[in-house]
């Protein structure tokens, strides 16, 4: 069982190391980057890894949050996604409007985690 596993692993690190360059940046956004519509935000964004990371943490804090509120509250959480979203569009390229964006959707995702039931 070892020699098969070993050599998985060896075929998976093998093929990691064919991947082609990744185009524009090495880092994914939440959306296509290569996308040739991008909005100001979203270009500032995908050339700028400090947002990239922080748009990254935020759609997965999102997105585990969304799983774990109830129904009821899971159309609320993402109405208050879209409008950060259109609110995070009115910075265009301000790189430091986008990051205080950032930073206040991700206090609201956390608070919002806070507030969930917890088990006793």
């Amino acid at each position: 069982m070892r020699p098969i596993l070993t050599a998985t692993a060896l075929t998976g690190f093998l093929a990691a190391l064919a991947i082609p360059a990744l185009p524009r940046t090495a880092w994914p956004a939440s959306f296509d980057c290569d996308r040739g519509n991008l909005a100001a935000d979203e270009k500032v964004i995908c050339d700028t890894r400090s947002l990239n990371d922080a748009d990254v943490k935020m759609v997965t804090t999102f997105d585990i949050l969304t799983t774990l509120v109830a129904m009821g509250n899971r159309d609320k959480l993402r109405d208050e996604q879209s409008a950060w979203l259109k609110k995070r569009q009115t910075c265009g390229e301000d790189v430091e409007c986008i990051r205080a964006a950032y930073a206040e959707r991700m206090k609201q995702l956390d608070e919002a985690y806070k507030d969930l039931a917890q088990p006793l």
